[in-house]
């Protein structure tokens, strides 16, 4: 029988799995392989529904237990948008072109030190002031937001309750059907 996650490790182990594929595409870099595109696309799709989870579950929870955690939270809601924006950039972009490998590299770069803040700073934070048995119900409530969220950056749908919430499974569905259909992220 499989016990649920807390928010915090289901999190880090996204963070976990994201820096795996970010040290596989900086081995690639430069080259113009499908194997680069495809890698890049994968991380795509997880950073949107690793953010898309956050902005619906944890940040709020941020916003409710933590002291100042509404300035904290719209820090990170801020980084996940200019992430997102490297991201649709990206999503134009093949191996071959001039800005794909840069561009990568940036959002690499803003993914990191994201997740660096999370992890030193706000993920303590977090578990000092919010009590066990909902760090675990918010760990379900994650998982549960990343089976259905949109797997493309949207940079101009809301980033917070209730617009997410209400918007996202919709954009999810459609991002799921796209995808299969073009193959993206296989």
């Amino acid at each position: 029988m499989d016990t649920q996650q807390d928010v915090i490790a289901v999190l880090v182990t996204d963070h976990r799995e994201v820096e795996q594929m970010f040290s596989e595409l900086e081995h690639m870099k430069g080259g113009i392989s499908d194997q680069a595109k495809t890698l890049a696309e994968k991380v795509v799709i997880e950073l949107v529904r690793h953010s898309i989870a956050e902005e619906e579950h944890l940040y709020p929870a941020v916003r409710q237990h933590v002291p100042g955690g509404g300035k904290l939270a719209d820090q990170e809601i801020a980084e996940h948008a200019d992430a997102e924006e490297t991201m649709k950039r990206l999503e134009g972009l093949e191996p071959g072109d001039n800005d794909f490998w840069p561009t990568m590299g940036l959002l690499m770069s803003q993914i990191r030190d994201h997740i660096r803040e999370e992890e030193n700073d706000l993920f303590p934070r977090l578990r000092e002031s919010c009590p066990p048995e909902q760090l675990v119900d918010l760990g379900g409530k994650v998982e549960r937001a990343k089976k259905t969220a949109p797997t493309r950056p949207h940079p101009s749908a809301p980033d917070t309750p209730p617009g997410n919430k209400l918007l996202a499974p919709g954009a999810g569905l459609v991002d799921r059907i796209r995808d299969a259909i073009t193959g993206r992220g296989r």
